[in-house]
């Protein structure tokens, strides 16, 4: 049974469409990235999907239960948070689990020491809530998602306000969560975490999925890049003025750009006729972040490369 599957998915405020037409689908096993700038409808997409907020249009199935109408079954496997995880500042770390295991019932409360293991917070679960960091309040947060034994964990911003050394704990608590067989959809800003950890991602723009697929698929659909160190960059620069050319900028003295394989072979051959000395010319990967601001930036059309019915 496909864990996430939203189609058509409209919820507007007035004349503002938060979330346009969202069309999306999460498989078994995916670390799946929900990326978008800030105010594109990833909130706002995500608390539909757990049946916090009714859509104006479309549905979500969570393991082909429609949180809109099959609650609480719906929700069964399915834990998480949207925003910051709340706790009870007042109580220690393990009574606030030891409250949501008892109200969750079925065993929960058998899962506490596991969970508060699983997140690295045993030494300080005694101490009160009000004096953890928000690092260590994002994992109690994963640790609450824990004792419902989860088949699918949503998780927005896992990584918000963390410091270097908190992101990298946090990934990889979430990498060896999905080792464990779980399927994890979580949104971030951080382009570089999402390039390491998610095996799929979608692109969210002004509330319209603009992008789903693989990674790798991704970065095959952009022109390649290229960058050129010449004997005369300025003169380089006049012959590179040419119809094949795109995205023409000076990075660290040299000049880089797009460009399809044969307008690049062309253009060497202009290089050498105008007698300019060809120190270097490297094909570039895009990089996650240069292909989230073209996605998110640039020109407003669909780009999906790949759709999951």
């Amino acid at each position: 049974m496909v864990p996430v599957q939203a189609r058509g998915l409209v919820k507007s405020y007035g004349r503002i469409h938060a979330v346009d037409r969202v069309d999306l689908t999460v498989n078994e096993g995916d670390i799946y990235g929900f990326l978008g700038p800030n105010g594109a409808g990833k909130t706002t997409a995500m608390r539909i999907m757990l049946g916090l907020l009714r859509p104006d249009a479309g549905e979500v199935k969570l393991f082909g239960r429609d949180p809109q109408t099959e609650l609480p079954e719906a929700l069964d496997g399915v834990a998480g948070f949207v925003e910051t995880p709340h706790f009870y500042p007042y109580l220690t770390g393990r009574t606030n689990l030891e409250l949501l295991a008892a109200f969750d019932g079925n065993g929960a409360s058998g899962l506490v020491e596991n969970a508060l293991e699983t997140v690295g917070l045993q030494a300080r679960a005694d101490d009160k809530v009000g004096g953890y960091s928000q690092g260590m309040r994002q994992r109690l947060g994963l640790a609450a998602s824990l004792l419902r034994e989860p088949k699918l964990l949503i998780l927005d911003e896992p990584t918000n306000g963390l410091d270097p050394g908190g992101i990298r704990d946090m990934r990889d608590l979430i990498t060896s969560l999905a080792d464990r067989g779980l399927t994890i959809f979580l949104s971030s800003h951080l382009l570089a975490e999402v390039e390491e950890l998610c095996t799929r991602v979608s692109v969210i723009r002004e509330g319209r999925i603009v992008y789903e697929g693989t990674l790798a698929d991704l970065h095959s659909s952009s022109a390649p890049r290229y960058r050129l160190r010449t004997s005369d960059q300025r003169a380089a620069r006049t012959v590179l003025a040419d119809d094949g050319v795109r995205d023409l900028a000076d990075e660290d003295g040299d000049l880089v750009f797009t460009a399809d394989e044969p307008a690049v072979l062309a253009l060497s051959r202009k290089l050498v006729d105008a007698g300019l000395g060809i120190a270097a010319l490297v094909p570039e990967t895009a990089t996650l972040e240069h292909l989230f601001f073209e996605l998110t930036e640039g020109e407003a059309h669909p780009h999906r490369l790949e759709t999951v019915a």
